[in-house]
């Protein structure tokens, strides 16, 4: 993702914090064609959001992906969306490697922090996405009064609806609530696999973290990050998820660097180059690390993938960062 002028301060951070973050088997015959769903579903069909219900009265022929890994979610269900916004900025279709080859034609792609209404109108939406956002009020009245528009679920804050509430929400607009429950049922299992394979991973302490221009921070319950390393049976440190407020993400000042010290440390670079990081003495000073029982994610596809939260790049994660932390606690 590119960092764009809006951003600003903490709201920087924190947007930034939460970007920098390849179908497993059981998905190959996920497809896309036409822009539309198979249509397993009969419509008129009614979500409950955090903004109350929204019926979506006929099959969607026109979507518009606005939230974070909405298009990636709406391909795994094969549906093309027209229009799609790049959050974690891959360029071209807007989606990571996990999902290439889904579309037959490139989407239109929407600014994200502050999408154009003019733009994604002139796309003629029956249907917006808009599941994983900054859960604004006042966005979610503008993109509906251009279309039936799905918010996040109720009781759930700016950017941490769930891989599987995300699932369960575009599922239901699309009129493809069956392929959903499939795809979870993968995903978990996937998990539930990679568990079972490192009984080492339960109830292991873990430390989750970034590190940018501004210094060191560390995610918290709500964020993708850690439900990902927890649903492997990690336990995210106490002292970290002490301090959580309601964000996802929580700076950690160089006085306070040992909070990232657990039995398992993984920790990845945002719009900076990892050595700036990794030559610190305060890094470098972290048990874990001189253990080394520290994971520090340098490739972007991979960091990418398990920052996510798409069904797809979760499966590219647990095929690619799992032996990662594995080897860290051998």
């Amino acid at each position: 993702m590119h960092v764009r002028p809006a951003l600003r301060g903490a709201a920087a951070l924190a947007a930034a914090a939460l970007v920098l973050t390849g179908c497993g088997a059981g998905e190959e015959d996920t497809t896309a064609d036409s822009g539309s769903s198979s249509g397993s579903g009969a419509f008129p069909v009614t979500v409950s959001t955090a903004f109350g219900d929204v019926t979506v009265e006929e099959e969607p022929q026109r979507v518009v992906a606005l939230g974070w890994s909405d298009a990636e979610t709406a391909l795994a269900l094969g549906v093309q969306p027209v229009g799609a916004s790049d959050w974690l900025g891959f360029g071209g279709e807007g989606v990571g490697p996990w999902a290439e080859g889904l579309y037959d034609e490139a989407p239109e792609i929407i600014e994200t922090l502050e999408p154009s209404l003019e733009a994604i109108a002139a796309l003629e939406p029956d249907l917006i996405l808009d599941t994983r956002s900054s859960a604004e009020e006042d966005r979610y009245e503008a993109l509906s009064a251009i279309a039936p528009t799905i918010g996040q679920p109720e009781g759930v804050g700016p950017y941490q609806t769930t891989w599987q509430q995300q699932l369960e929400l575009v599922g239901q607009a699309l009129g493809e609530t069956e392929r959903a429950g499939e795809l979870q049922a993968e995903v978990e299992q996937a998990f539930a696999d990679a568990a079972a394979e490192h009984p080492e991973f339960e109830g292991t302490e873990v430390a989750v973290g970034a590190f940018t221009s501004e210094g060191f921070g560390a995610y918290v319950r709500g964020d993708a990050r850690v439900e990902f390393m927890e649903q492997l049976g990690f336990e995210n440190k106490a002292a970290i998820q002490d301090l959580a407020t309601e964000s996802f993400f929580v700076p950690v000042s160089e006085e306070e660097v040992s909070l990232l010290d657990a039995e398992l440390t993984v920790v990845f670079p945002i719009f900076v180059e990892a050595s700036q990081f990794t030559g610190n003495p305060l890094w470098q000073g972290l048990t874990s690390v001189r253990e080394g029982r520290a994971v520090v994610l340098e490739d972007t596809t991979l960091t990418n993938a398990f920052s996510s939260g798409s069904s797809l790049g979760i499966r590219y994660a647990l095929d690619n960062a799992v032996p990662l932390f594995a080897d860290a606690l051998a």
